[in-house]
């Protein structure tokens, strides 16, 4: 049937960006939508080219045989940390943001984007691209949240005595 189908709203949540980062990806063509009366809706295939989905080939349907871009594969993943201060969520995208500008290369370019909603408490982390960077800047993620380095005090009440 259909294909799923988003709202500018929908995306700039599922991302963790704001609605007019979305607005200006689309007019900036970075992100294809179509309009339908006064609203952009944003196709699924749209949507993962844009997250780090395959991109299509340039010269043709095959490529070039037998070149090193065959069989590349991206990550897309969206990390998301409740119950994170202000302070917390700086000190998070420091220590994500200086652990992937550090260039170890192998796993190809990372690229992360942090957005922090003080509102609700809550932290979103974007990381896209290679299988074993990505895994990389999951693993030290996985890491600062488990060192407590985000407790921050009077917000964070959630303390876990593994020690």
């Amino acid at each position: 049937m259909a294909e799923r189908m988003y709202s500018v709203e929908e995306v700039a949540d599922l991302l963790g960006l704001h609605v007019r980062t979305v607005r200006g990806y689309i007019r900036a063509g970075r992100l294809e939508a179509v309009r339908i009366g006064k609203q952009y809706r944003i196709s699924a295939a749209a949507l993962e080219a844009l997250t780090g989905g395959p991109r299509p080939a340039v010269g043709g349907p095959g490529g070039a045989p037998g070149g090193g871009g065959a069989g590349r594969a991206e990550v897309s993943s969206i990390v998301q940390v409740d119950g994170v201060g202000r302070v917390a969520a700086d000190r998070l995208a420091t220590v994500v943001l200086a652990g992937v500008n550090t260039g170890r290369g192998g796993g190809g370019a990372v690229r992360v984007q942090t957005v922090h909603d003080e509102e609700r408490g809550r932290m979103k982390i974007v990381v896209l691209g290679g299988v074993a960077a990505t895994a990389e800047v999951l693993r030290l993620i996985e890491a600062v949240l488990d060192g407590g380095v985000l407790e921050d005090g009077p917000a964070g009440g959630r303390k876990d005595g593994d020690g």
